[in-house]
């Protein structure tokens, strides 16, 4: 009878493990290609900024006169970096403790930029809104080609906005305006975003703190981690 419980004690012992259901590993990370940070963030902040950059390279087509802050394409610019550097942040293993002074360095490199990324979009948003309102209010009309367009056409001291190249002032008045919210919303979406990664970034960070449930015998001390 003896033997046979050790028999069955042995064969009990090298039993494996079963892995979570919950889709995590041994360390409480996502096993999943996706879930896992900042994977999904990088991929949004590039797919985001590419589009700024092309729109804003698209309100140029329209007239060379525009102002750099009318055509944000160095605000697309900016975040394509943060979202490959947050792509090098998924490739070298991702963890919320940092284990080598490249993944701190690295992280904390990433938090800036994502809070930098989130001040440039706010930044943008508030030029292009105050873009949007001055156009709205334009009276425009053609001198060869070039538009000429006015808030008071009957003041003749009134601030004149030249617009070179332009043969038809619609472009202007519908199409540049229809640029402008675009942009809006394109940065709207890209800050939340960049809040978002910042956010969790200082989440696992600074919110991991231990919670009083055992999940061993008293002998052993082992602490849940939240």
């Amino acid at each position: 009878m003896g033997s046979e419980k050790s028999q069955a004690g042995s064969s009990g012992g090298q039993k494996k493990a079963k892995p979570d259901r919950g889709g995590l590993d041994s360390e409480g990370s996502h096993t999943c290609c996706g879930c896992r940070f900042p994977l999904l963030i990088a991929l949004l902040q590039l797919l985001l900024g590419i589009a700024i950059t092309v729109v804003a390279f698209l309100m140029t087509t329209i007239s060379p006169s525009l102002l750099a802050r009318e055509t944000p394409h160095w605000a697309g610019i900016i975040l394509c970096v943060v979202s490959v550097l947050g792509f090098v942040l998924y490739f070298i293993t991702y963890l919320p403790d940092e284990r080598t002074y490249t993944q701190f360095i690295i992280k904390l490199v990433y938090f800036l930029l994502c809070s930098v990324g989130l001040i440039i979009s706010i930044i943008v948003i508030a030029f292009q809104g105050h873009h949007y309102s001055l156009t709205n209010g334009f009276i425009c009309r053609e001198i060869r080609e070039d538009c000429i367009c006015t808030l008071e056409p009957e003041d003749p001291i009134a601030r004149t906005f030249t617009y070179a190249e332009v043969t038809d002032c619609t472009a202007v008045t519908s199409t540049l305006m229809l640029y402008y919210l675009l942009q809006m919303v394109l940065n709207l979406s890209q800050a939340i975003v960049c809040l978002l990664g910042a956010f969790i970034m200082w989440k696992h960070r600074y919110q991991v703190f231990f919670v009083g449930l055992q999940l061993a015998s008293p002998s052993t001390q082992q602490w849940q981690k939240v």
